[in-house]
C-alpha cells in the first residue's frame, strides 16, 4: 500500500468501515447471556443495534434455539431477510465456515464439507459477502485464549479446548478455485480472511491467473496458532505488500484488538470487533459488541476519521463490482500488470 508525507492526515483518508462480528460461535449462550443472541428475532435485533452504534459489516453466523451455531442454510436464509429487512443498508458478509464447533466433548471442531461451503453461493437472499479463507491453515485458537480469560466459560473445559486446538481450516487451491466461480457466478463478493504473507501472494497469483476479477477486500488475521501471530510487525509487513487498491481490515483477538484496531485506524485502514474476537475489555471486564463500537467509533473520531455510512461502506467496498478481464482486475486493485511476452525488468502501474 502507499504511503505519501500526507497519508496519515485523516482529510486524505477514505471513510473508517467498521466490521463487527456480533455472533460469537465458539461461545455458548451461557459464556455471555447478556450479549449473546439465541432466537431469530434477537439475532437480528443484533444487527440492528450494531448498525446504529456504526458498524455497517454484520459479519453472520446463526445460532439454532438449543444455542448451538446453527450448520442449517434455512437458518441463515431467515436470518439474511430479517437484517434485510431491519438495516437494509449494512453489508451482510457470511462466515464462511457457516459454524464451526465439535459435536460433543473431544471431538474435533470441524469446518462444513466442501459442498456445503459451495452452497452458500445459493443462499437467499443473497448476502453481500461470503469470508473466503485461502490454503489450508492450522486454526488453533487455544493458542493465545488464557485460561485467566476462559474462566467459568464452555472454553475452560479441557475436552472443548482440545477440540478447538486441532481445528483447521480447509481451503486447498481446487475448493478455492471452484468457490470463488461459484461465488462470481452469483454475484456475491468474496471477502478474504488471509493468514499471513502466504496467502496474499496466493491470491495475488490467482488474480493474476484469471480466477478471481473483483475488488480486493481483505482481512489480516493476528491470531496465532496458524495464523500470523499479533506481532505489530507482521501486520505492518501485510500492510506494505497488499495490494494499492485493496481495503484492509485489521482482525486479531481479546486484549489485541483494540491495539491493532488502533494501528488500523491511525493507518487509514479498517476495523474489526465483536465478540467472536473478544468477550473482554483491556481491564478483563465483559464488554459487548455495541460497547466495543461504540470505542471504535470514540477511537476514529479522536483520530480525526469520519466512520461511514452503510451506503458509503458500500462503495467503498465496490458491492457488486466484477471486472471482465485481468488486465481491469490489476488496475482497479492498483496492482502492476502482468509481464507482456518479452518484457523485462519490473512491470510499471498503469
Amino acid at each position: 500500500m502507499q504511503f505519501f508525507d500526507d497519508s496519515l492526515h485523516p482529510e486524505n483518508m477514505e471513510k473508517v468501515v467498521i466490521t463487527v462480528a456480533p455472533y460469537g460461535p465458539e461461545w455458548m449462550p451461557d459464556d455471555f447471556p447478556q450479549d449473546i443472541p439465541v432466537t431469530m428475532d434477537e439475532q437480528v435485533q443484533k444487527a440492528v443495534d450494531c448498525y446504529e452504534a456504526g458498524a455497517t459489516v454484520l459479519h453472520l453466523h446463526v445460532r439454532e434455539l438449543d444455542g448451538t451455531g446453527s450448520k442449517r442454510l434455512s437458518k441463515f436464509n431467515e436470518l439474511i431477510a430479517g437484517v434485510r429487512e431491519a438495516v437494509p443498508d449494512m453489508i451482510i458478509q457470511v462466515g464462511g465456515s457457516i459454524s464451526f464447533a465439535p459435536e460433543g466433548e473431544g471431538e474435533a471442531a470441524k469446518w462444513l464439507s466442501d459442498d456445503t461451503r459451495h452452497m452458500l453461493a445459493e443462499l437467499t437472499p443473497k448476502p453481500d459477502q461470503v469470508t473466503v479463507a485461502i490454503n489450508t491453515t492450522q486454526m488453533n485458537i487455544m493458542e493465545l485464549l488464557y485460561p485467566e480469560y476462559l474462566e467459568g466459560t464452555s472454553l475452560a473445559s479441557p475436552g472443548i479446548q482440545a477440540a478447538y486446538s486441532e481445528m483447521t481450516v480447509p481451503a486447498g487451491p481446487a475448493w478455492v478455485e471452484e468457490h470463488l466461480r461459484r461465488l462470481q457466478a452469483s454475484h456475491i463478493q468474496p471477502h478474504f480472511q488471509l493468514t499471513g504473507m502466504h496467502a496474499l501472494e496466493t491470491l495475488e497469483r490467482l488474480v493474476r491467473k484469471g480466477v478471481y476479477k473483483g475488488p480486493l477486500n481483505l482481512t489480516w488475521i493476528g491470531i496465532g496458532g496458524g495464523f500470523d501471530g499479533p506481532n505489530p510487525f507482521n501486520f505492518f509487513n501485510f500492510v506494505h505488500r497488499a495490494p494499492d487498491g485493496c481495503t484492509l481490515t485489521a482482525e486479531s483477538l481479546l486484549k489485541n484488538v483494540l491495539p491493532f484496531n488502533t494501528m488500523a485506524l491511525a493507518m487509514g485502514l479498517h476495523p474489526r470487533c465483536g465478540i467472536e474476537d473478544t468477550i473482554i475489555d483491556q481491564h478483563g471486564k465483559p464488554f459487548t459488541s455495541v460497547q466495543q463500537i461504540q470505542q471504535t467509533v470514540r477511537v476514529a473520531h479522536e483520530l480525526g476519521r469520519e466512520v461511514a455510512s452503510g451506503k458509503e461502506a458500500r462503495a467503498i467496498y465496490r458491492i457488486g463490482e466484477q471486472y471482465a478481464t485481468v488486465e481491469q482486475t490489476l488496475l482497479a486493485n492498483g496492482m502492476a500488470p502482468n509481464r507482456r511476452p518479452g518484457q523485462k525488468g519490473v512491470p510499471q502501474r498503469a
